[in-house]
């Protein structure tokens, strides 16, 4: 008769899921976390970014020619005017933004900002170049560019 096959224990290996674990985990979650904050970030500041411009147009809108209203009675922009509330208005809400471009088409301002915004984290890089671009107009018997009269 044949003997019966002897069952042998394998050498105890527990732990090594624990093990594993431990070395991936910061390997793989650490940096997914990082690039979640640091998303969070640029959203946040983009955000701004956008809302400080769109202020900044609507005050340039408001700046009329009034050497034009008075001789020709149409409602006009002063481009020097435009440009310098612009930029003020900008630093006022967003220090560390600057004002691209600003042009004038007719009663339109359009208005075009950047910011350069350092992640904490860096993971993929250093930094990021945010733009904004905002476009406001003045109608004659609005109050501001953006509430009708009452």
């Amino acid at each position: 008769m044949a003997e019966p096959l002897a069952v042998t224990k394998a050498p105890k290996e527990t732990g090594q899921v624990l093990t594993f674990f431990a070395l991936v985990l910061p390997v793989v979650l650490l940096p997914i976390a990082a690039y979640a904050v640091d998303a969070t970030i640029v959203a946040g500041r983009e955000a701004g970014l956008q809302a400080a411009t769109a202020q900044a147009a609507e005050a340039a809108a408001q700046q009329l020619n009034s050497a034009a209203i008075r001789s020709t009675g149409a409602l006009t922009l002063d481009g020097p005017a435009v440009k310098l509330v612009a930029a003020r208005t900008l630093i006022e809400d967003e220090p560390a933004a600057t004002v691209d471009s600003s042009t004038i088409n007719g009663v339109e301002v359009t208005v075009v900002t950047s910011e350069s915004v350092t992640l904490p984290f860096s993971v993929f890089t250093r930094a990021v170049t945010l733009h904004a671009t905002a476009i406001a107009r003045l109608v004659a018997g609005y109050d501001t560019p953006s509430q009708a009269a009452k």
